[in-house]
């Protein structure tokens, strides 16, 4: 059973979370601001935090820098009613790993969860299987078959990224985010260039293949 922690000022959204939450299985924990969630981390284990950022004593960005300073690991979602670029960039460049503005819809919150806790596993562990295909986070090396290829780093994470989420669309800005960093320089042909050097090097692999979204970027997908 995962252990959530949701870290929320607001009685009423708290209680509405920890009901949904907990019929989907989930073990709850609740502090009502960050000083109160370091407590609570202190003397439990937590495998997401749910946090509001406008909290009395210390607010969700301080609690998020407390925490990634501290070399917690885990992942941290921001639910707010801040929703500005800046706002959203200040929040990921402090560690937080996704970002719901209110009023907060319960089973997009649900999906989010479910994918911040899939992604935390497959990173704790550094490795991805996909059919006879396997990703090594660390060797940089794709293996098929007792065969190794080692891949260029951007293009190994590009790979990593869309088969630990097979058939869900990418767009460009999303992969440029997460793995050049948002304050790369680079522009959203960059993409491109990269997706064409892979699909060249994994053509020969039969178990998936990564297919253009027509207007919105790109997904993996299994070979029929």
């Amino acid at each position: 059973m995962f252990n959530i922690l949701i870290t929320e000022d607001d009685k009423n959204l708290q209680r509405l979370m920890e009901a949904v939450l907990k019929r989907e299985g989930y073990r709850v924990l609740k502090a009502e601001d960050g000083e109160e969630a370091l407590r609570v981390l202190d003397r439990e284990h937590v495998d997401l935090l749910i946090t509001d950022i406008m909290m009395p004593r210390l607010d969700g960005y301080r609690l998020t820098d407390a925490l990634r300073g501290a070399k917690y690991d885990l992942p941290i979602l921001m639910i707010t009613a801040k929703e500005s670029m800046g706002d959203k960039k200040k929040g990921f460049t402090l560690g937080a790993d996704d970002y719901m503005v209110k009023p907060v819809d319960m089973d997009e919150m649900l999906l989010r969860v479910k994918a911040l806790l899939r992604r935390s596993k497959i990173q704790s562990e550094r490795k991805l299987n996909y059919g006879n295909i396997g990703l090594d986070w660390d060797r940089l090396a794709l293996e098929e078959n007792g065969k190794i290829t080692e891949l260029p780093k951007k293009e190994f994470h590009l790979l990593f990224k869309l088969l630990s989420y097979p058939g869900k669309i990418f767009t460009r800005q999303q992969l440029m985010d997460e793995i050049w960093g948002l304050e790369a320089e680079s522009d959203e042909r960059t993409i491109d260039v990269h997706i064409k050097r892979l699909r060249s090097r994994i053509d020969n692999i039969k178990e998936f293949e990564i297919l253009t979204v027509r207007g919105l970027g790109y997904k993996a997908e299994k070979k029929c």
